[in-house]
């Protein structure tokens, strides 16, 4: 007991102490958060100072975080701005990094197993994690926005089947049955949700969004448990559930007021970005190996290794998702956007370590890169689309363009009047 008061007020601390090294860094380097809070844990975790051990307790709270992570994917992405052109060839090139991914697993693993982990974990785009970057950023509404929203949603779900697919313990076959049962379940819900009205639900969400009743929150953890919980009774990946889950809350809750939808996600952000996805985050430092990757030259040098590939196998494909007249900068920052990775390579690796499929050497060398391609790339990235070349006309911003333009039904730019926070 007294070992996790300890590890809980310390990761508290981290948690607040993050942010100030983030704004202290400012004005030299933009430095995503969550890079922070991971060297953080792994500075006062078992692999440095030892100041922190991971519990249950803590443990659940970053399952909690993690589910909470790809909610707000789902919740966040604007299915209209991403139809057509966008999600199409985003999903092309995530086929041709799977196979890739797959491939080189082959090279550098020894078994079939092992070589669809590293194959999952190196097609996948951390939308969670770059969602707020570009949100931060004001390019969340652009065209450059909308490709690395398509890139992300393609690069978070399809690793999700594909772990529930060959990682559940079931034959393919079996788990190709209880997947498509998920999928059509979860499906007619959305269908359900999307064409109903609500209005006794959203009269009640507006009578108590400031009260304590909380009636709005109160529902997301609802419909968020229950499909967690329903995936992982099917013997998927939890994440599924959460991902569908902020689908479903989307479409739940589109027709409110609109400023009830942005107290409402002022709120999720509260708990995801306040509390749950921290935990999360700084859980993964204290998880990290750091003995087990340093243990050799060879597992230490499949780092640069894999964020190599990341950029090859994950990166280039992306580009074909690049808005039309995109200038070379911006190509260069979508490459960079899609070659982003890291929950999707700790849940796999995860499942790979423990079911003895990949080494913690590996598994490390693996979160490594994920958490270098999180540090590097989107700054990389921002940098690129702030040189003079990525301003030209080419690909204009949304506001910019006319609404009779923002139809295009190539699905280049998002129709009128979509935007991330009418989700």
């Amino acid at each position: 007991m007294q070992g996790l008061s300890a590890s809980l007020v310390l990761i508290a601390a981290l948690a607040v102490v993050a942010p100030i090294a983030v704004r202290l860094l400012d004005p030299v380097v933009k430095v995503p958060i969550v890079v922070f809070e991971i060297v953080l844990g792994i500075l006062l975790g078992p692999s440095l100072l030892g100041w922190i051990e991971s519990t249950p307790f803590t443990d659940t709270l970053a399952d909690f975080g993690l589910a909470m992570l790809f909610f707000v994917a789902g919740n966040e992405i604007d299915f209209t701005a991403i139809r057509g052109r966008p999600i199409k060839r985003a999903s092309a090139g995530w086929v041709i990094s799977l196979a890739a991914g797959v491939g080189a697993g082959f090279v550098l693993a020894p078994s079939p197993e092992a070589a669809v982990i590293i194959g999952v974990a190196l097609c996948s785009t951390a939308l969670g994690t770059l969602l707020p970057i570009i949100r931060d950023a004001g390019e969340s509404t652009s065209p450059i926005g909308t490709a690395v929203a398509a890139l992300g949603a393609v690069g978070e779900f399809g690793p999700l089947i594909a772990i529930s697919l060959f990682f559940t313990g079931k034959q393919v076959g079996m788990a190709s049955v209880v997947l498509l049962g998920f999928v059509l379940l979860t499906g007619v819900a959305i269908f359900f949700a999307s064409k109903a009205r609500h209005t006794l639900f959203h009269a009640q969400v507006t009578r108590t969004l400031h009260t304590s009743s909380q009636f709005a929150m109160r529902s997301i953890m609802l419909v968020l448990s229950s499909l967690v919980v329903l995936s992982m009774v099917l013997g998927l990946d939890m994440l599924l559930g959460a991902f569908a889950a902020g689908v479903l809350w989307q479409v739940t809750i589109a027709r409110a007021p609109e400023a009830d939808r942005r107290v409402i996600e002022t709120k999720i952000d509260a708990v995801a970005f306040g509390f749950l996805v921290p935990i999360f985050f700084i859980d993964t430092g204290i998880d990290f190996d750091l003995g087990a990757l340093t243990s050799s030259p060879a597992i230490l040098a499949l780092v640069p290794l894999f964020l190599v590939l990341l950029l090859v196998i994950r990166g280039l494909p992306s580009l074909l998702a690049a808005p039309r007249g995109s200038t070379r900068a911006q190509k260069r920052a979508i490459l960079l956007f899609g070659a982003t990775g890291l929950p999707i390579i700790v849940a796999v690796t995860t499942i790979g370590r423990e079911q003895g499929f990949i080494t913690s050497g590996f598994s490390s060398a693996l979160v490594g890169a994920g958490m270098l391609s999180v540090l590097l790339f989107p700054l990389v990235a921002l940098m690129q689309l702030q040189r003079k070349d990525a301003t030209a006309p080419a690909v204009a911003r949304r506001s910019d363009i006319s609404p009779q333009a923002q139809q295009k039904p190539d699905g280049d730019l998002p129709p009128s009047g979509a935007s991330g926070s009418d989700t």
